[in-house]
C-alpha cells in the first residue's frame, strides 16, 4: 500500500510533472493537467519527454526518471512503451499497480518512487459513460502490454465481462498476461488466440489495447473484415481521437468508444496523486474536449 498523495513538491504555488513515452507530442495531458491546476490556483508545468522526438534510446529511461526526481518533480505519467519497463526503477507499488504489473503514474514521495496505475479505473469509467452501463459480454482484446494489462483487469474485475480473449503478436506477452488473469478471475473467463479474425466472430466486443493507430503507428490492429456491425468497438488510443479502427467500425454501424474517456479519467486520478487536491471530473472532461492544438 502507498502513503498519501505527494504534496511536498508544491513550492510557492508551483508544481512540476511530466509524461514519459514515445510518439506523445500530440498528447492532451499537459493541457488537461495544467488547466485543472490553474482552477485550483496552482501553477503546474507539465513537460513531455518524448524519447522518439528527442532521439533517446529506451535505455535512458532510468536516467530520465532520476533526473526529474532530482529536479523536484511531483511525479510522472508513463505511457507506451515504458509502463512495464519502469517497474524495476521504483521503490514501491500501489496494490492496484502490483496486481496489474504495470504503472502509468509515478509519484516522488520523500525520496521514494511510488508506482500507481490509474488506467483500470480510467478505462472502466470511460466504458460505463460511453456505453451507458451496458455489459461487455465476450471481448476480444488486441494488445497485451502495459495498457492491455490494465484494460483486462477493468473488463474482468470491474465491468464483469463474461470472457476475455487475448491476442498479441508476441505469444510470450499473451501468456504473461493470460496466466495471472486466469489465476485471479478463473480459467473459464480468460483465453488466448493466435487467430484474431476467427476469434472476432465469437465475441460481442473488440478492444484495441495496443499502440496501433497512434499517429506514429498508423494502421488497424485487426483486419477490417473482422469488424461486424453487431460489435461494440473501443480504442485506448486518443491521439488521434478518431483512429482508423474506429472510423472503420463507425462506417459499419458499430457502437464505438474512443480513447478520450480513459484518458480523462486516468488523468483525474493522476492529478490527485501529484497534488493531493481533489480534481473536478467534469471540468477535466470539458478541458480535454476543448483542447485545440
Amino acid at each position: 500500500m502507498t502513503s498519501q498523495p505527494q504534496t511536498s513538491a508544491i513550492r510557492a504555488g508551483r508544481i512540476l510533472a511530466g509524461l514519459l513515452g514515445r510518439g506523445i507530442l500530440e498528447s492532451r495531458t499537459p493541457w488537461l493537467q495544467e488547466q485543472e491546476a490553474e482552477a485550483h490556483g496552482l501553477r503546474m508545468v507539465y513537460s513531455l519527454f518524448d524519447f522518439t522526438d528527442r532521439g533517446w534510446p529506451d535505455e535512458d529511461l532510468a536516467e530520465v526518471v532520476a533526473a526529474t526526481q532530482r529536479l523536484g518533480f511531483a511525479g510522472l505519467n508513463v505511457t507506451y512503451p515504458f509502463k512495464q519497463a519502469v517497474l524495476p526503477l521504483l521503490d514501491e507499488l500501489s496494490e492496484g499497480a502490483a496486481a496489474i504489473g504495470a504503472v502509468n503514474t509515478v509519484a516522488f514521495v520523500d525520496g521514494r518512487r511510488i508506482g500507481h496505475n490509474t488506467d483500470v479505473t480510467g478505462f472502466a469509467a470511460g466504458f460505463r459513460l460511453g456505453f451507458g452501463g451496458a455489459a461487455p459480454g465476450r471481448v476480444l482484446q488486441l494488445g497485451c502490454g502495459g495498457a492491455g494489462s490494465a484494460t483486462s483487469h477493468a473488463l474482468l474485475g470491474v465491468l464483469g465481462a463474461d470472457e476475455l480473449v487475448l491476442f498479441d503478436p508476441d505469444p510470450e506477452r499473451v501468456e504473461a498476461l493470460r496466466a495471472p488473469l486466469a489465476a485471479r478471475y478463473g480459467e473459464a473467463r480468460v483465453s488466448a488466440t493466435t487467430d484474431p479474425v476467427t476469434a472476432a466472430r465469437e465475441v460481442d466486443g473488440l478492444l484495441n489495447a495496443s499502440p496501433v493507430g497512434m499517429s506514429k503507428l498508423p494502421g488497424l490492429p485487426i483486419a477490417a473484415e473482422a469488424i461486424e456491425p453487431r460489435h461494440w468497438v473501443a480504442d485506448i488510443v486518443y491521439f488521434p481521437l478518431e483512429t482508423a479502427f474506429l472510423a472503420e467500425a463507425r462506417r459499419k454501424g458499430c457502437r464505438t468508444l474512443d480513447g478520450g474517456g480513459m484518458a480523462v479519467h486516468q488523468a483525474v486520478d493522476a492529478f490527485a496523486i501529484f497534488t493531493g487536491l481533489t480534481p473536478d471530473h467534469q471540468r477535466m472532461r470539458e478541458s480535454f474536449f476543448a483542447f485545440a492544438g
